[in-house]
């Protein structure tokens, strides 16, 4: 069913420090061409004093701005991270309090399925748009990845960066073609433990931890078996969902995808579903793995850049943790 909404304005925030490729192989007794072939990731920002909360209200602002709104517009604010703040409460409070908004009453709540947190916010807050609970809402995806890896795990240490991507929703007005054609989600069981923190909730308590239990309060994943998965099963999960759309490969002018790796933007989106280079906004380079942040960032880049434009069709398409895939395609 197609659903009347429209993105209205994009917002991003990226750390003011930048990490490249030569600061983290000399930390790691490594060669620069080691550490950028492993990740395809030249440079890529780490927080000093930001919080997920403040980079996340910058992001908002800057979206808010380019709709042309002011924050009484917006009636809801919806966090889309995998990498929260606080365990209590949840990030998105967090952030209306980092934009100075302390009297508004709108309502602020997470929605967390970790890299697919935007694809996965956006397609719900569509249905209640489209229902008339909303009119128009701030999706916020806002990551701090880099106090999370292990430098033991050398391949995703040097993948993650941190930032911030924001997004304004609505409903599209009489005469505007702006809508969502299609959506899906599906989780593989098989992956759910590939892609893990496993310390800091109920199942290991931070009561718990110590040096010999630390590197559980850290990231880990099984990339090998991550793509292993992926390359299983992401081919029959974007036919699905083109013919669920009644669209064919050549009609999406743009894929923005997660940005999970250069094995995952070449071998996955490239050569597997089989879109040109020139259809698929890369931003991976100079911002690594930003986690749920990752498509917020890349669709506000490539609506800088011109390279989506009104009447466009786009692809919003990645993997997460869990393991599942979520893919949104919508009539820019």
């Amino acid at each position: 069913m197609h659903r009347r909404v429209k993105i209205l304005g994009s917002g991003a925030f990226l750390p003011s420090r930048k990490v490249r490729s030569e600061e983290l192989a000399k930390e790691l007794g490594l060669e620069k061409d080691r550490i950028e072939k492993m990740s395809g990731v030249i440079e890529r920002h780490y927080v000093e004093e930001e919080t997920t909360s403040q980079m996340g209200a910058f992001a908002a602002q800057e979206a808010l701005k380019n709709a042309n709104l002011k924050f009484s517009d917006i009636d809801c604010i919806i966090s889309t991270g995998g990498t929260i703040e606080q365990i209590v409460p949840a990030t998105a409070p967090l952030i209306k309090e980092a934009m100075g908004e302390v009297e508004s009453k709108i309502p602020c709540f997470d929605i967390n399925s970790t890299c697919l947190s935007f694809i996965t916010g956006l397609d719900v807050i569509s249905y209640l748009i489209e229902a008339g609970r909303y009119e128009k809402v701030l999706v916020v995806s806002s990551e701090i990845a880099s106090k999370f890896l292990n430098s033991k795990q050398l391949e995703s240490y040097a993948l993650f960066g941190d930032g911030a991507g924001a997004a304004v929703i609505g409903k599209s007005e009489s005469g505007d073609d702006s809508k969502i054609i299609a959506s899906k989600m599906e989780t593989y069981i098989k992956g759910v433990h590939l892609t893990e923190i496993r310390g800091g909730a109920t199942g290991l308590h931070a009561r718990n931890y110590s040096n010999e239990t630390k590197e559980e309060f850290l990231f880990d994943m099984d990339g090998p078996k991550v793509f292993k998965l992926a390359r299983k099963y992401a081919n029959d999960f974007i036919e699905q969902l083109l013919t669920e759309a009644g669209l064919k490969k050549e009609d999406i002018d743009l894929l923005v995808g997660h940005q999970a790796s250069g094995s995952a933007m070449k071998l996955v989106y490239n050569k597997l579903l089989g879109f040109p280079s020139h259809k698929v906004m890369n931003i991976l380079s100079n911002h690594g793995n930003v986690v749920a942040a990752s498509i917020p960032l890349a669709l506000n880049e490539a609506i800088k850049q011109k390279k989506l434009r009104r009447g466009d069709k786009v692809l919003f398409f990645g993997a997460g943790a869990g393991l599942s895939f979520g893919g949104i395609i919508l009539e820019y």
